[in-house]
């Protein structure tokens, strides 16, 4: 999968700093949260690359300025052959047929005053593809995709299920026929029995329609489920990615390695028998992140060397990248 011609997204050195200010009238900036600091990875085509991490460590700040809905601070992000954060908003507007998002609350993300159908042909509309009854029709279609009855179309958000008005979110991320879609944690807001019937379709689609994903959730067990490579954010920062078999089988990254021994296990014996890893302290302010590496504050091993230098992102194995001094 390594190949340079099957890269579909390339993420090189990514920052996006939010300003603080200060001041009514004239207004000056004091300080900046960090909330994407420094990232690098690739994501093949047809892959899934789960991104999992704490809550507040940057993983839907990372998908959002990858489609620039976020402008960048600094880094490139290529896509299909193209600098991102090079085009303009013209540009990037018809970039966007090619890459779209999948939102984590399906009770914000639709617009109660539209029908199920004005929300998913809207895209269609805007970018003048077809109108009438060739839209109708592939609304309709559309909606049977995602396992919905096209005579849902007159209907509104507000008569549909969480799960239901997920699908409707993913039916209209399909609408242009995208190679790249976002899934900005699109199962957390949704009952547990329901989670993993998006799951199914998410998966089910891709390999009919040959989708490529950015999987961005905390859920490690469904990660597992989905995702052919992860990688693990923290603070802003990628610490550890590599395959699915070769993360959860032998996690390097002492933070990927408590993150896991927190994943329940169905079976009573080996619950009792593992040792659980337990962190200490809390996460830092990303206003003000810890010097050298992000997570010696709370890291059970570190040593001198963890406050003054930033651990560098290298491969250790093939296809096995990590962020720690002591690896």
């Amino acid at each position: 999968m390594s190949s340079e011609n099957e890269v579909l997204l390339r993420v090189d050195n990514l920052v996006k700093h939010f300003p603080i200010t200060q001041g009514i009238i004239i207004q000056r900036q004091t300080g900046a949260v960090h909330a994407v600091d420094g990232i690098s990875f690739d994501i093949y085509k047809g892959e899934t690359l789960g991104l999992v991490g704490e809550s507040g460590c940057g993983k839907s700040t990372t998908g959002r300025t990858i489609l620039q809905l976020y402008r960048p601070t600094a880094g490139s992000v290529h896509f299909e052959g193209r600098d991102l954060a090079k085009l303009s908003n013209e540009e990037m507007r018809q970039v966007r047929r090619r890459a779209q998002m999948i939102f984590q609350d399906p009770y914000a993300s639709l617009n109660p005053r539209m029908t199920v159908g004005e929300i998913i042909g809207e895209p269609l509309q805007i970018y003048r593809i077809m109108k009438g009854q060739e839209l109708r029709d592939r609304v309709a279609s559309l909606l049977e995709l995602v396992g919905l009855n096209p005579a849902y179309s007159n209907r509104y958000p507000h008569e549909f299920s969480g799960g239901q008005r997920q699908r409707i979110g993913v039916a209209r991320a399909l609408a242009l026929n995208p190679s790249l879609i976002v899934c900005d944690e699109p199962i957390s807001a949704l009952d547990v029995s329901i989670q993993a019937q998006v799951v199914n379709l998410l998966e089910d689609l891709q390999k009919e329609l040959g989708l490529t994903y950015l999987f961005i959730a905390h859920d490690l067990s469904m990660v597992r489920h989905i995702s052919d490579r992860v990688a693990v954010m923290y603070l802003g920062v990628i610490v550890e990615l590599t395959t699915r078999e070769e993360l959860y089988n032998n996690p390097l990254h002492p933070y990927t390695q408590a993150l896991l021994s927190a994943v329940p296990i169905p079976d009573p014996f080996a619950e009792e028998k593992r040792q659980r890893i337990i962190l200490e302290g809390d996460v830092p302010s990303p206003v003000n992140p810890p010097s050298g590496c992000r997570f010696r504050t709370r890291c059970p091993l570190a040593i001198e060397i963890c406050a003054k230098e930033r651990p560098e992102f290298r491969e250790v194995k093939p296809g096995h990248f990590v962020a720690c001094h002591l690896v």
